[in-house]
């Protein structure tokens, strides 16, 4: 086995063993917990069925849909699943508790806002966005439904914080289907990246962060970028290996004359990458392992970057780390970044691997807080499933700190807007820019 993959196996076995002692109390602190949860709900029926159906998910029911659920609690099904399905409460209250919830106690001002899509497979047509798809879960394309989830990555701890569906063109002219399935009719068609900037402008500010990151979906559209360089915002999003970029730093072919100077010209990333002097790697070490330190080779440098047929009109960081594989190869990523001149290549290291931690939050809800074992057709039953079943996951994450003692007091809240402002002061904006003919026409996301 891979030593990094036994050092991360031993340190997750070394995570599942639990004192017993952690779990005495722990249903009048799940109580104590959902207070303030349950008061953006109308007292009496609706808030015990929050009560309930939250306590279902994070007990050891094999399957937790709303039928064991309900079986748990000696309940008839009917007025639970009316609850999640058909009741008109609000979901998007729930998912700015959890957020200010994170912010506090996670929050850091170096923080990492990742936005990372989850599909959930499907049969038939009516569940609500359901249609054939990238399905990350079978590596395929099948029938599934799409979330687009934020989460948050601070020093200590991880977690999701909130979630919008990803409605297709096709249900999103589909009128029939669309009142089938209960889509209000203030929701269009939005894309994945309009989706994730939704949920930055109204969860941002409760979350403490200098950075934002994303796979190469979201990477690769240069609209996305410059819509977060507006915002003030830092990235590192991932981007595909056929990524063409002019390296900003290379010298200028020679001038003949007459006529227009050459530039240098455009080259995929990863032939960019081939071309790397062996000596320019730099070895960053990333955790401590089971044989020593776990490393990464990085490297880093000024480009102009070529995505979607669009020329950037801003300088950009290409970094690329690589990884030895189990069979003596290199895996490589490549990311594009904005960020100060000086930033550390140590720096990008540390906030391309919080990206994957939000693989840790998918196992955690889906595994231990049936993320995925809802059986809803509705938009309002979908968006219900998940706000209960993401407040259920930051409840296990909260006792699982609370049984590695991880909690280092009340040290006061991080402000987030502060955080940004300073990240924009250091970036600045004349390094940024580049000449004139290099810039891109005006679009909008399609």
């Amino acid at each position: 086995m891979d030593r990094r993959f036994a050092a991360r196996r031993d340190q997750l076995l070394a995570d599942a063993e639990v004192d017993p002692r952690i779990l005495r109390g722990v249903l009048p602190r799940l109580e104590r917990f959902l207070d303030p949860f349950v008061a953006l709900l109308q007292r009496g029926q609706p808030a015990q069925h929050a009560r309930h159906y939250v306590a279902g998910l994070v007990s050891n029911l094999e399957y937790k849909n709303v039928e064991s659920i309900a079986y748990l609690h000696d309940q008839r099904r009917e007025p639970l699943q009316q609850f999640i399905g058909q009741a008109s409460w609000d979901h998007q209250p729930w998912f700015t508790e959890l957020a200010r919830q994170v912010g506090q106690t996670l929050g850091s001002p170096d923080g990492v806002l990742v936005f990372d899509p989850s599909a959930f497979p499907k049969k038939g047509k009516a569940s609500v966005g359901v249609q054939r798809q990238w399905c990350g879960r079978l590596g395929k394309i099948d029938n599934c439904q799409v979330g687009v989830y934020l989460a948050y990555v601070g020093r200590g701890d991880h977690a999701l914080v909130d979630v919008r569906l990803y409605l297709p063109q096709e249900w999103a002219r589909d009128r029939r289907r669309r009142q089938q399935a209960g889509v209000p009719r203030t929701i269009r068609f939005r894309t994945r990246h309009e989706l994730a900037l939704d949920m930055l402008d109204e969860g941002g500010p409760l979350l403490p962060h200098a950075w934002i990151a994303g796979d190469d979906e979201l990477g690769r559209c240069s609209w996305f970028r410059q819509q977060l360089r507006t915002r003030g915002e830092g990235y590192l999003l991932a981007v595909p290996a056929n990524t063409s970029v002019r390296d900003l730093t290379a010298p200028e072919p020679p001038y003949t004359g007459p006529g227009r100077r050459p530039r240098v010209p455009f080259m995929r990333v990863d032939r960019w990458c081939a071309a790397v002097p062996q000596a320019a790697w730099q070895t960053i070490e990333v955790r401590a392992g089971e044989h020593g330190p776990l490393t990464v080779q990085g490297v880093r440098t000024l480009v102009q970057a070529r995505t979607e047929g669009r020329v950037a009109d801003g300088a950009e960081f290409l970094v690329v780390f690589r990884e030895r594989q189990s069979d003596g190869t290199w895996k490589h990523d490549y990311l594009l970044a904005n960020a100060p001149l000086d930033t550390p290549l140590a720096e990008f290291a540390r906030v391309f691997k919080a990206q994957h931690r939000v693989e840790e939050c998918f196992q955690r809800a889906k595994g231990e807080a049936g993320l995925a074992d809802y059986e809803v057709r509705t938009w309002r039953g979908w968006y219900h499933h998940q706000a209960l079943a993401l407040t259920a996951t930051w409840f296990l994450t909260v006792e699982a700190r609370r049984g590695k003692k991880m909690d280092t007091g009340a040290d006061g809240e991080p402000v987030a807007e502060a955080d940004r402002r300073g990240i924009t002061a250091s970036v600045g904006h004349d390094w940024f820019r580049i000449h004139e003919s290099y810039r891109e026409p005006a679009f909008m996301p399609h």
